[in-house]
């Protein structure tokens, strides 16, 4: 796929609703942002990414609807869109990954995704992987193979690696909901990759909305630039181009602080007790955003007579009590 004329497709117009629904449990972790970031930007552009991913061009939105589906363990399938073509009701699932999943793969994961998809809403589907970081989902064969003594199994997805896109197709097409992943996106030939960041803040910033949602979208920029650029590079980019500056160095100021705060209750963990604690004890810690309570809770990991007595304390963190 090399450039999004060719994710475009001219078709009738269909209806669209979206559900960000539960399907297995995803643990906490450094990308956690990039993952939130993604799934809100695509809550609030629906049409933009039925158009990328399921290459239509007109679009009516109905409604965005919130589901559940019946799981056993509690991962959240990133998002799921209700669509209506050629008078036949389907599902487009678009699924983000920074990295390549190993644990399971991803084939393995989406079988997961898309057999309780259709057990739970018995519609056709229609599912993407999207991969964020340049080097990622290069051996992603899009498809789940199982030939064994007569029974064949074969599950398949699109793999969209957004390097292979051409980002400046995201402002020609004007799909605005996918504009803060367009850093990650091929630059235009000739622009080297600070280059093109800096072009799509001005065009972020030229967009006509209010300073709240334009703060936000700055804000989703940086975030997702941070997979390619370092943090010095995309605040100077944004306050060279914007009057945002603040939001977005309290926003990267706030993370390293928590991430340190993190790193400091894991090392005295280890020290104190065992490394299989720290590494045991790590998915719930990275639950507590509140620094206030990550300082509490380096307090007891020293101070705590025993780890019993620090798991305790941790519990009444994460239950809010």
């Amino acid at each position: 796929m090399s450039n999004l004329h060719t994710v475009f497709g001219q078709g009738n117009a269909f209806t669209v609703g979206i559900a960000s629904t539960p399907v297995v449990s995803r643990q906490k972790d450094d990308m956690a942002e990039f993952d939130i970031v993604s799934k809100q930007l695509i809550k609030d552009y629906p049409v933009d990414f039925v158009r990328f991913t399921f290459e239509q061009e007109d679009i009516e939105v109905l409604e965005v609807i919130d589901t559940e589906q019946p799981t056993v363990e509690s991962r959240l399938m990133d998002s799921l869109i209700r669509v209506r073509i050629h008078g036949e009701e389907a599902l487009v699932h678009n699924e983000f990954q920074t990295g390549d999943s190993t644990n399971p793969p991803m084939p393995r994961r989406m079988v997961g995704y898309i057999g309780r998809a259709i057990e739970s809403y018995g519609l056709p589907i229609y599912s993407n992987v999207i991969y964020l970081r340049p080097d990622a989902g290069q051996r992603d064969a899009g498809q789940y193979v199982q030939e064994r003594g007569g029974y064949h199994i074969v599950i398949q997805y699109k793999v969209i690696r957004l390097i292979e896109i051409e980002g400046q197709a995201v402002i020609e097409q004007e799909l605005w909901g996918l504009l803060p992943f367009a850093p990650l996106m091929k630059p235009p030939q000739g622009m080297v990759a600070a280059q093109w960041l800096r072009r799509c803040v001005q065009t972020a910033d030229a967009l006509p909305l209010d300073r709240t949602n334009k703060s936000n979208f700055f804000t989703d920029i940086a975030i997702l630039s941070g997979l390619i650029h370092d943090s010095q590079t995309i605040i100077n980019i944004i306050s060279e181009e914007t009057m945002y500056e603040s939001s977005i160095v309290q926003h990267f100021t706030e993370r390293g602080q928590r991430q340190q705060s993190i790193e400091y209750v894991l090392d005295v963990l280890e020290i104190r007790f065992h490394p299989s604690a720290a590494e045991t004890l790590k998915p719930a810690i990275e639950t507590i955003e509140d620094l206030q309570l990550l300082k509490q809770l380096h307090r007891s990991a020293m101070q705590a007579p025993n780890l019993d007595e620090f798991k305790q304390t941790l519990t009444s963190m994460t239950n809010g009590n």
